[in-house]
């Protein structure tokens, strides 16, 4: 043991206590989906606290020269069959009723698996181990410095926690009514930082500290009948005091404060000075239970999965092996799931990304979580190599008895890439719902960013649109092309196949949900179809004229994506989602639709500007010297133009 304090010592002065503010990555390798539920287990390095798998962390060790770890390895806990027709691992017994959290009718969250949870100190390239046992005997200095930084990173929400904190778009919080003249009563007695028990039932957790009159009480009931005995809100029918905040929640930043007059999470301005009548002092309090916030995204992502796999139900097969992996719902992230599971399966994303991974992690920068390539290429590595595929292990309680697969896959959670592809971006940062389509070009923006020199594996979609105008009274074309990725096609309701069966449910005839069926041919004859263009300037005759347009493929890309555009607008200008269902061929041949550019006999329109448009000055009635009289003042303006645009009331 002498011989590891020897060792400690020499990387003393690298080992590092975890600040605030500092971004601790302990449930997932920088270079791959490792974690501390895999095999190897997690490394977390004592000086950048980034985390690596054990097949990364002696790559590690020799870029960086690094040599303490922080490993972290967890492992579940069997679980005990019960009596209710589902077994370990099914939804909750009775479905909520309620959108929420911790009260009657809302999500339980009580039934979690239950980890063992191993730590200890790795030296490289020694391998050298050092548990908290092991540090007894070591100097003070030591001791003192190597215990504090293993407690730092166990204490510390992990970097990927924060973010899904900090991006979760759940119910605002306003600040309640009552914090800034709320009355505390004056009884003598203080509430000690730990130890909280519920004064009615002894009840350990989930307990609400009254800030009025200092009587700690268990939260609400669950749907289930666990959680807590409801003894907080019954306080409050019974006195009226409003305020309470959640124990084990208290850090400088803030606190879970509940308004049971105002029924919702709430702000409040004054509670250090709240919390300092009690004895409390917010700057020196640590947490040490669940936020409501984190409790919404473990729930949001729990239920979203299950949802995904009943499928109305159903009974689905598990399937696992390369190509074959499944993504983690992020909370509302089936957009990215989609999008990066279909790209990876087009070859020159794969031999962009995935074929280079070695080159690519090798030439990785010191901070791996914000590299566009790196990124990247862990996630498609991660998809088609199967590692994370495989059926997860079920824990037994006898460790004679070897683990089987439970079925289900482990499959990956792409929260790095997701912070850094959504990084700065007003939406894509976000837990909201977004659009694929959107994504797919803010995706294949960065992309093109990141490959100006080299390969570029989007323009695998790239294309090229030609589109032909004729100026119908001097029969002159002309021709332009422009770049595109996505092949955009409305709906035209009016081609749907069972249009008689629609009538008869609308008529009441038949139950609800029937849907229209559109054949893709339809869709696609839109793109074919001659536009008609009114007042067009036609250079030719340096005067407006009609003229027709036509659009048509310059060049078809090796895979071409396309959008049904079923979002319209209805009379009301309201956005509304088009019921339909599109039969789309396996074989498509966009031959009738090539472009052929400029034919022979054709003549083309002189490339001459229109002339400036010129705006006389119009004295507007009502309006002193004019629309034109101040510059500043976006208040005046023209009637005559908002009428052009919204037709203004009588």
């Amino acid at each position: 043991m002498a011989d590891v304090g020897e060792v400690l010592m020499s990387v003393l002065s690298t080992i590092r206590v975890p600040r605030p503010g500092d971004s601790v990555h302990k449930e997932e390798c920088v270079f791959s989906f490792s974690s501390p539920d895999s095999e190897g287990g997690l490394y977390v390095c004592m000086s950048s606290f980034l985390g690596f798998g054990a097949q990364f962390v002696e790559r590690q060790y020799r870029r960086s020269g690094q040599r303490a770890f922080l490993h972290i390895k967890r492992t579940r806990r069997p679980q005990k069959q019960e009596d209710n027709g589902s077994g370990s691992g099914d939804p909750p017994k009775k479905k909520p009723t309620r959108l929420a959290i911790g009260i009657e009718g809302g999500f339980d969250v009580s039934q979690q698996d239950q980890y063992d949870q191993e730590v200890k100190v790795v030296i490289l390239p020694e391998r050298l181990e050092v548990t908290s046992e092991d540090l007894e005997s070591m100097p003070d200095v030591v001791r003192e410095r190597v215990s504090l930084s293993m407690a730092g990173i166990i204490a510390a929400d992990s970097a990927s926690l924060n973010l899904q904190v900090q991006q979760w778009d759940g119910e605002v919080r306003h600040e309640s009514k009552h914090s800034a003249q709320l009355l505390q009563l004056d009884l003598g007695f203080k509430i000690p930082p730990s130890g909280w028990r519920c004064e009615c039932c002894d009840l350990q957790e989930n307990l609400w500290l009254n800030l009025t009159d200092g009587k700690v009480l268990c939260g609400r009931r669950y749907f289930d009948g666990t959680g807590g005995n409801n003894h907080a809100l019954l306080h409050f029918q019974q006195t009226g005091y409003p305020l309470a905040v959640k124990l084990g929640t208290i850090t400088p930043d803030g606190a879970d404060v509940y308004s049971y007059e105002e029924d919702e999470m709430v702000l409040d301005c004054k509670l250090p000075e709240h919390l300092s009548h009690w004895g409390i002092d917010m700057m020196t309090m640590e947490k040490t239970e669940r936020t409501m916030t984190e409790l919404e995204i473990a729930v949001n992502q729990r239920m979203g999965e299950w949802e995904v796999i009943q499928e109305a139900g159903s009974t689905l097969r598990p399937l696992s092996g390369p190509g074959l992996t499944g993504m983690v719902n992020l909370g509302n992230s089936c957009y990215l799931n989609s999008v990066m599971q279909v790209l990876f399966t087009v070859p020159d994303f794969q031999n962009k990304y995935v074929s280079k991974i070695e080159k690519i992690l090798n030439d990785a920068p010191s901070d791996p979580t914000q590299d566009f390539k790196t990124q990247v290429a862990k996630l498609g590595y991660g998809l088609l190599s199967g590692e994370y595929s495989k059926p997860a292990l079920d824990p037994v309680e006898d460790p004679s008895v070897a683990p089987e697969p439970k079925g289900d896959q482990v499959g990956i959670a792409p929260r790095m890439f997701k912070a850094l592809i959504g990084r700065g971006h007003p939406e894509f940062s976000t837990n909201r719902q977004q659009d694929a389509q959107e994504f797919l070009l803010h995706f294949i923006n960065m992309v093109e960013r990141n490959c100006r020199s080299g390969e570029n594996p989007t323009d695998a979609f790239r294309f090229l649109l030609e589109e032909r105008i004729v100026c119908q009274q001097s029969q002159r074309v002309k021709y332009t092309q422009r770049v595109d990725y996505i092949l955009q096609l409305p709906v035209p309701m009016e081609h749907a196949t069972n249009t008689e069966e629609l009538q008869q449910c609308e008529g009441g005839a038949q139950g609800s949900g029937v849907r229209a069926v559109v054949p893709f041919s339809a869709c696609l004859a839109s793109l074919a179809q001659t536009e008609t263009l009114e007042e067009f300037w036609s250079s030719a005759l340096q005067a407006k004229s009609t003229a027709s347009k036509t659009t048509r493929f310059a060049s078809f890309p090796d895979h071409l994506v396309i959008q049904i555009k079923k979002f319209t607008f209805g009379l009301d200008w309201v956005p509304k989602k088009l019921d339909v269902s599109i039969d789309v061929p396996d074989l498509l041949d966009l031959g009738s639709l090539r472009g052929a550019g400029l034919q022979p006999g054709e003549e083309e329109l002189p490339d001459l500007a229109p002339p400036p448009l010129v705006t006389p000055d119009v004295e507007v009635k009502g309006i002193p010297g004019g629309f034109h009289g101040n510059e500043e003042d976006d208040s005046l303006c023209s009637p005559l133009l908002c009428q052009s645009v919204f037709p203004l009331p009588g």
